[in-house]
């Protein structure tokens, strides 16, 4: 595939210096990774990717990948997941993500888009969504499929490197839907998921969704999100209930929990350093909530297994 390097070397810088930092557990914050231009293709092998990724990080990109051969174990927010050969795998934005370990014969082929890039093209990207609130969505697809997966890659290749080059920032919107939907279809078929249309109410809930990934870490009042999107907030909250089964505070307390949780677990932040990088100015407050939601304090939770 077209190796582009400056992903895995943008990681490095980032990686190298930390990973020192946590061999002297004196590491107390989890760095924020996004792709350092619109799109990224390539490949690595496991051996590279053990060197370059064995840290927790959030990566605010969008990222598709396919395992094309070994095996890999990966930790997506809070959940732990195991990945095979022919595993299809995308990557939520705003997910924390910490690598334990790929197989030395592992062969992984990713593309990569950066938040700035899925910003700009938030109207132009309009498609049906998958019913599903996992970071990480994974399909194994077929021996025929994968061959097919190998044969786009390539064609993806010799468009990017032809001169002049057939595909820029605006060409690349198509390629991203393409990828998206191929996805979302082997991920149908495979998984049982289901489509949601496009309508007037899930428009709503898919902006809603996304200012709160954005967000949640200042604005945790559903009044501040419908003052953004010129919407009242009652039609706001029956909109996105109608729409997801899910209250719109629902959300907000989601994200704040799966950050707080992250924080807890992938890092060695104090508490009251996680507390105010999710917008609680009085730790008591946090604890408060986190238990509230939870049943446990922070502490607590940093402690178990």
């Amino acid at each position: 595939m077209f190796k582009n390097p400056s992903f895995l070397l943008f990681i490095q810088k980032k990686c190298v210096p930390l990973r020192r930092k946590i061999k002297k557990i004196m590491q107390n914050e989890i760095p924020l990774i996004d792709c350092p231009i619109d799109y990224i293709f390539g490949e690595a092998s496991g051996k590279v990717l053990n060197e370059y990724m064995r840290f927790p990080c959030k990566i605010k990109c969008g990222v598709y990948a396919f395992m094309a051969k070994g095996t890999a174990r990966a930790t997506v927010n809070i959940t732990q997941y195991d990945f095979r050969e022919n595993d299809l795998i995308h990557l939520a934005p705003n997910s924390f993500f910490l690598v334990h370990e790929f197989s030395e014969d592992a062969q992984l082929s990713y593309i990569i888009f950066s938040s700035s890039f899925l910003e700009k093209n938030a109207y132009s990207i309009r498609r049906p969504r998958l019913m599903a609130t996992d970071a990480c969505q994974i399909v194994n697809v077929t021996a025929e499929q994968a061959g097919i997966i190998a044969n786009f890659s390539k064609l993806i290749e010799d468009a990017v490197n032809c001169t002049p080059t057939m595909l820029n920032s605006e060409r690349m919107v198509h390629i991203y839907n393409l990828v998206h939907l191929v996805f979302q279809d082997y991920f149908v078929a495979n998984n049982g998921a289901k489509i949601q249309p496009m309508d007037r109410k899930s428009e709503i809930y898919h902006e809603y969704s996304e200012l709160v990934m954005k967000h949640y870490h200042e604005w945790h009042h559903v009044s501040e999100y419908a003052s953004v999107m010129h919407i009242t907030v009652p039609h706001l909250c029956s909109t996105i209930k109608q729409a997801s089964t899910r209250t719109a505070g629902d959300l907000i307390v989601e994200a704040i929990l799966t950050d707080a949780k992250a924080q807890l677990k992938l890092s060695i932040s104090p508490i009251k350093e996680i507390a105010m990088s999710l917008g609680f100015e009085n730790v008591a407050f946090f604890n408060r909530f986190f238990k509230t939601h939870t049943g446990v304090t922070p502490k607590a939770y940093r402690m178990t297994e």
